[in-house]
């Protein structure tokens, strides 16, 4: 790139300018702006995490500059500034500004002494009607010496043939093609493990911040494993994947969980325990819960990032964007991560099938399951999902977890009704060839029409019931038709109260009661906490020993304070719950049961 062609470009510099105050710093240059009135605007939510976020109120202040001089800057709403009139020979408009970053997720922005971290949602303008415009963006490294030898993470590629283009894992100058693909590459910067591999012969990275005791060499082999997997779901042996580059980026802490996917890259969150020790030499249920989770971001690289649905297409920043089809970008994924474990050879078959029976068992145990389909779970999810509250057992169905049952449901389905001929893998690989590739959104219903062409089964009502309607799904059935029996137990031997309860302190809170439950036709309700049973002190460590003294049927009178009102209830304790369900290999079954079986989980 010349001279000629950088100063086309839109420009901004981000350096971390008072890294104890959180503060990044922002300068964004554009080139002949609208004389009438440029506008900025910053983005309301971050694309795969449907919440409204409002990452505005992070902007401390805020000033413009035009060819040098003053300029007044006038905000219209809550994330959007316009430049006053200008003279039509301006030839530079620059705005700076400062952004507080303590948001420690893979939604924001996050700057303190030991690291940097941001989305570009979080804190990099749009040129309103420069949406299509290059973008060249130089990150700084902060002054100081506590922050000698920090790198940068990016999956963003250097800006080579510009003054100041970054090297690998430098600082300088990186290029995206467009504000879209600006926003879509997380970065990292301080001090990191860098490990990595590759897969169908593409580098794959992998960056971990925080402290941690990472055994790397086991890490990048299982991710290896899994993700040579999953491109050869989706381009077969010899295919490679939609990306030159992939990068894993890490954030290990104490307590923490959560991922994010981007075109290249995914960001995620996770406990520093969930890494593989050195000394681990067994696959533990944390480890295997962040290769679960590692290995769902990175399937969103085909289904979300590049097999999308129509609504999103293009998609609005500035407010929420709706779509019925979660069940399917979410769903499909939750049900593809791992099994991914299982065809990679990173787990077993019987481990698989107790995560299945762990999915099967969070969706049932939940009263909302019966209010709300996963196409109105999908809708609503910018006010429901990511804003849970204590009614939310009662109330919201997961279109993560049954979206994932729906996607076993159809793949059994398949493959029963075909003889073996026809699978969900055939679904995505169609679904990537006609929408992934084209890139054109997924409508309404492309899922069930392109499910029928493919199988020639007529499977709109099945769609119909299974996504529409509120009823639990035939899954004991589907599973003995591949000779695995579906047992239903009760997970311990304590009468049931009806509620989740949460430790504050030496109290035990109600977290959540639960419809139909004990403890809901006794009058307690979330946020009681609890006092006494039968005259006896309950406190955060000694209920399921006092619960441990009754039977179901048993009444109990407990004490408890709602607000600063000390009150009294008679509850009638319930008999255990059967709400663990337990997979297990049926010991006879007709050949069919066990090609079709074979050929889904290998056993």
């Amino acid at each position: 790139m010349n001279d000629s062609e950088e100063t086309t470009a839109v420009r901004y510099r981000i350096q971390p300018v008072h890294p104890a105050a959180h503060l990044f710093e922002v300068t964004l240059t554009v080139d002949r702006p609208d004389p009438t009135g440029q506008r900025f605007a910053l983005p309301a939510w971050i694309p795969g995490s449907y919440m409204i976020r409002d990452f505005a109120r992070h902007v401390v202040r805020i000033a413009a500059q035009a060819d040098g001089a003053p300029a007044t800057l006038a905000k219209l709403d809550k994330h959007t500034w316009q430049c006053a009139p200008l003279p039509p020979q301006t030839r530079r408009l620059v705005l700076t500004y400062e952004v507080y970053a303590w948001d420690l997720s893979v939604r924001g922005a996050h700057l303190d002494q030991t690291h940097g971290f941001f989305n570009g949602s979080s804190v990099f303008l749009r040129v309103v009607g420069g949406e299509r415009a290059s973008c060249l963006v130089d990150i700084r490294a902060p002054s100081g010496a506590a922050t000698r030898g920090w790198q940068v993470a990016t999956a963003l590629a250097p800006a080579r043939g510009v003054r100041g283009a970054a090297r690998a894992w430098g600082f300088g100058v990186y290029r995206a093609g467009d504000y879209a693909e600006l926003i879509d590459h997380p970065v990292e910067m301080g001090r990191f493990t860098r490990t990595g591999f590759k897969a169908a012969g593409v580098a794959h990275d992998i960056a971990i911040s925080g402290r941690h005791n990472c055994d790397t060499a086991r890490l990048t082999a299982d991710l290896k494993r899994i993700c040579e997997w999953q491109i050869r779901l989706f381009h077969g042996a010899r295919g490679k994947p939609p990306f030159a580059r992939y990068l894993f980026l890490v954030t290990a802490v104490g307590e923490g969980y959560g991922g994010l996917e981007h075109r290249a890259s995914t960001a995620l969150l996770c406990s520093r325990n969930d890494l593989p020790a050195p000394a681990m030499d067994t696959m533990t249920e944390a480890y295997r819960g962040f290769l679960g989770l590692c290995s769902h971001e990175y399937f969103h690289a085909w289904n979300v990032k590049r097999i999308g649905p129509a609504a999103f297409q293009p998609g609005d920043l500035e407010r929420e964007n709706y779509t019925t089809l979660l069940w399917a970008f979410e769903g499909f994924t939750s049900y593809y991560d791992d099994l991914a474990l299982l065809r990679s050879g990173v787990i077993d078959a019987q481990a698989y099938l107790d995560l299945i029976g762990k999915t099967i068992a969070k969706v049932e145990r939940g009263a909302g399951r019966l209010k709300q389909s996963v196409a109105e779970a999908s809708f609503d999810a910018w006010i429901k999902y990511y804003r849970q509250d204590e009614n939310t057992p009662n109330a919201l169905v997961s279109y993560y977890a049954k979206g994932a049952l729906i996607a076993l449901a159809l793949d059994l389905t398949l493959r029963g009704r075909t003889a073996g001929r026809v699978s969900l893998d055939d679904l995505m690989r169609e679904l990537w060839k006609r929408h992934g590739v084209t890139g054109r959104g997924v409508g309404k219903g492309d899922i069930p029409r392109l499910a029928e062409e493919i199988s020639g089964l007529r499977l709109k009502p099945l769609f119909a019931a299974w996504v529409h309607g509120t009823g639990d799904l035939p899954l004991a059935g589907l599973l003995k038709a591949l000779g695995v029996q579906l047992q239903r137990e009760a997970g311990g031997a304590l009468p049931d109260l009806g509620a989740r309860t949460v430790a504050e302190g030496a109290d035990l809170k109600l977290a959540a009661v639960f419809d139909g439950g004990p403890a809901q036709a006794a009058g307690l309700s979330a946020h009681d906490v609890l006092v006494a049973i039968d005259g006896l002190r309950v406190t955060r460590d000694n209920l399921d020993k006092l619960l441990g003294r009754y039977r179901g049927g048993d009444v109990v009178e407990i004490h408890a304070f709602r607000r600063d009102e000390l009150m009294r209830f008679r509850v009638r304790l319930a008999d255990p719950p059967r709400d663990c369900v337990r997979l297990e290999i049926a010991k006879k079954a007709p050949k069919r049961a066990l090609a079709l079986r074979k050929a889904w989980i290998g056993l």
